[in-house]
């Protein structure tokens, strides 16, 4: 845009409530587009529609999300007619998944975008699983925010049963904060609201069944999300949130909620795999071999440990399966670009940031 001096471009800014998460960097983003319409944030994602809000408490602008790839969290842009998402500003970070529609290969799909901390609920009641931790660990690494495992329905377990899941649980996931709660008594609810002081975001990624609604409504402070009981037989719950959604917490700061997921399905996940396998890559830096495969290879530092007790073989399992999942992930991907390229079809380039 110009200031009537041809060629000079004018110092403009949105109006933006910044109690929304708005940065330089997004205005910077905004800017570099050259474009008048005002930015928003996505605070609720349907099928085909964003709920776009400009400032906090206001009625959300419903557009389509036609040809663009939009998340909760996101900043975007609406055309000048206001009908649809023009443009999605370059996101700081992103929970992305493998598609789980049947069929889908090689396919992203991105959960949450521009969270800071991501809460891994898991459940004081009905079994642990180290396994599907260690899956949500890679994605909350790979999404650039903090993970924060979080154990939920203190109220309904004693210390022992409390410590013991606890104690599972942490030896996967070295170096992150655990933190226990009860949506129904409040406990530990004020020490989760905290960690949103100052505008940040928090995501809630969670199984079904494991309190993630009841939590939330704790959270906001009133009846939001509809909460159902578990089944009696495995202790699942039934899907009670249906859209995913941003909502602003009192005190200041977002939390968004995700409907409940079967399967966490890896997508592009290297970096999030080193980062919540570390203690067996720190292992592997001591092998003899700088390629070792760490199976029956001489002076393994990994297969030393599974020896010694120091490491559980289902962890070394577990590590090996994600890779070749990963490795899989990338080589469908490629043959995808391939087809498309042969196909002739232009791939849509994303909003760079500008330098």
């Amino acid at each position: 845009m110009l200031d009537g001096s041809e060629g000079t471009v004018r110092s403009i800014e949105p109006v933006v409530d910044v109690r929304l998460g708005w940065t330089e960097e997004l205005a910077a983003a905004w800017r570099a587009l050259r474009t008048d319409v005002r930015p928003g944030r996505v605070v609720r994602l349907d099928r085909g529609w964003s709920s776009v809000s400009h400032e906090v408490g206001d009625e959300p602008l419903r557009v389509r999300n036609i040809g663009a790839d939009v998340a909760v969290g996101d900043w975007v842009v609406p055309s000048a007619d206001g009908e649809r998402v023009e443009h999605v500003l370059p996101r700081r970070s992103a929970f992305v998944r493998r598609a789980s529609f049947e069929g889908s290969r090689a396919e992203s799909h991105t959960l949450a975008a521009n969270i800071d901390v991501v809460l891994l609920v898991h459940g004081l009641t009905g079994g642990v699983s180290q396994r599907r931790l260690e899956r949500e660990l890679v994605l909350a690494f790979d999404s650039g925010a903090t993970p924060v495992l979080v154990l939920t329905k203190r109220d309904l377990v004693d210390q022992a049963t409390a410590d013991a899941v606890r104690a599972e649980l942490a030896a996967v996931a070295p170096g992150v904060d655990i933190m226990a709660a009860s949506g129904i008594s409040g406990d530990g609810v004020e020490a989760l609201r905290a960690l949103a002081e100052g505008g940040l975001t928090l995501a809630l990624l969670g199984a079904s069944g494991v309190g993630k609604s009841t939590l939330v409504n704790a959270l906001i402070g009133h009846q939001r999300q509809q909460t159902a009981e578990v089944r009696e037989g495995d202790q699942r719950g039934r899907h009670t949130t249906v859209a995913a959604e941003l909502v602003h917490l009192p005190g200041g700061g977002w939390l968004v909620d995700t409907p409940g997921l079967r399967a966490v399905s890896l997508w592009n996940s290297i970096r999030g795999i080193e980062l919540a396998f570390s203690d067996v890559f720190d292992l592997m830096d001591h092998c003899r071999f700088r390629d070792c495969k760490h199976d029956d290879e001489p002076g393994c530092a990994v297969q030393a440990a599974v020896t010694a007790g120091e490491l559980d073989p289902a962890r070394l399992d577990s590590l090996k399966k994600l890779v070749a999942e990963e490795a899989s992930v990338e080589d469908e991907q490629r043959a995808r670009e391939k087809a498309t390229d042969r196909r002739g079809y232009r791939r849509p380039r994303p909003v760079k940031p500008p330098r």
